[in-house]
């Protein structure tokens, strides 16, 4: 019995069909894409996580020991659907007025549906230089996944000629991004009656005394500017996005946590803001505080880190993409991606693949079906181009 075919939106209603939101196992998705690898003959290796739950898949099509190979890299986890009003089921796909909407649409089940879809296609034409898929679990996490498949898998290869990263930048091919370094602060202070406040050390003020040097920081950022004029916003970010703290008015709190993340530009030293934020805790905040209280404490633990993306202009394997999208000029974008960590391996990478970012993360994500299909004019230049 021949293996079975997909067209790329049936291959897409299939991957979105999983809810494989980063707090769940992605494994029935892994499983149903060994299972359609098998298939057509093609071997997959499983990296799984240390409690068995998750799974990254490589697999290999074409001769695995040549040199100058393409990876497709594609994360297989979605953002919640927690709290956010869809219009329709967001793991069901539905098509309204040439969008395909659902979880995980545009980021970044539609890259990876196209690639499999192509898969007889690449067989067929016999490739003479391997195609690698790279799927991975829990990027929007952290870029977790990905980190162990490039130690145990991506780093044993003949060295690829390039690293295509799927996610939706509109078919425009991207060399540049920004990190993302990600941090949880939690400040212990002395509870005391508030009326006494010189016998009590407030978390809360402390913390906001941080905070406020973080914002001064990120002004700091905002003048330095962004000297290449490529990304939007033109300079590194900091934000905070989460506080909690205190017990009731009355009583001076003893317990305040915010969390906050900064987005270097590719060229910053990436310890620069974490390293002056310790040294401001260590040299000013936290000697106060323990004037007062000996137990008095600030610690900062990191949550998430991902490097950005340096161009390389003009490399043999961010020319051949061009090529394939028929782009003649390279993007930068300010999200981030596993793109970084593929370039800390020593592997040339851009970021290409359908959809809009804008569309991320939002209740009735959507891809618009023209980018469906210049994906899939993209993989069958792709096909041509390694079947010789």
């Amino acid at each position: 019995m021949p293996a079975k075919r997909y067209t790329t939106r049936e291959m897409i209603a299939k991957l979105v069909s999983f809810d494989t939101t980063s707090r769940n196992s992605n494994l029935e998705l892994i499983a149903f894409v060994e299972s359609y690898l098998s298939d057509h003959g093609v071997s997959c290796r499983l990296i799984a996580n240390e409690d068995d739950t998750k799974a990254n898949l490589f697999a290999t099509l074409g001769p695995a020991d040549r040199v100058g190979g393409i990876v497709l890299s594609g994360h297989t986890d979605v953002v919640p659907v927690d709290d956010q009003e869809w219009t329709s089921d967001p793991f069901a796909i539905v098509e309204r007025d040439g969008k395909l909407f659902g979880r995980g649409t545009s980021d970044m089940k539609s890259f990876i549906a196209s690639a499999l879809a192509h898969v007889p296609d690449f067989l067929e034409r016999g490739p003479d230089i391997p195609i690698h898929f790279a799927l991975s679990y829990d990027e929007e996490v952290g870029c977790l996944g990905v980190r162990p498949m490039i130690d145990s898998v991506i780093r044993t290869l003949p060295r690829p000629q390039i690293v295509i990263v799927g996610e939706p930048s509109s078919m425009k091919v991207v060399n540049a991004h920004k990190g993302i370094q990600s941090y949880v602060t939690k400040v212990t202070g002395l509870e005391f009656h508030s009326s006494q406040t010189h016998q009590g050390v407030s978390a809360i003020e402390h913390a906001a005394e941080l905070i406020a040097f973080l914002m001064r920081l990120a002004g700091e950022m905002r003048e330095r500017g962004d000297a290449t004029g490529r990304f939007r916003p033109p300079f590194t970010t900091i934000s905070v996005g989460l506080i909690k703290g205190g017990s009731a008015v009355n009583i001076i709190p003893g317990h305040c946590s915010f969390s906050w993340e900064c987005r270097p530009l590719p060229d910053l030293d990436p310890e620069e803001i974490i390293t002056r934020f310790n040294d401001y805790v260590a040299g000013d905040v936290l000697p106060r505080m323990r004037a007062v209280s000996l137990h008095a404490n600030i610690e900062t633990l990191v949550r998430a880190r991902s490097p950005g993306l340096a161009p390389e202009d003009g490399s043999p394997g961010e020319t051949l993409v061009m090529k394939l999208a028929q782009c003649n000029e390279t993007e930068a974008v300010s999200y981030n991606t596993e793109a970084g960590l593929f370039q800390l391996a020593d592997i040339p990478t851009v970021v290409c693949g359908p959809g809009s970012i804008d569309q991320a993360h939002k209740p009735d994500e959507f891809i618009e079906l023209s980018q469906i299909a210049e994906c899939d004019r993209f993989m069958a230049r792709l096909a041509e181009h390694v079947g010789g």
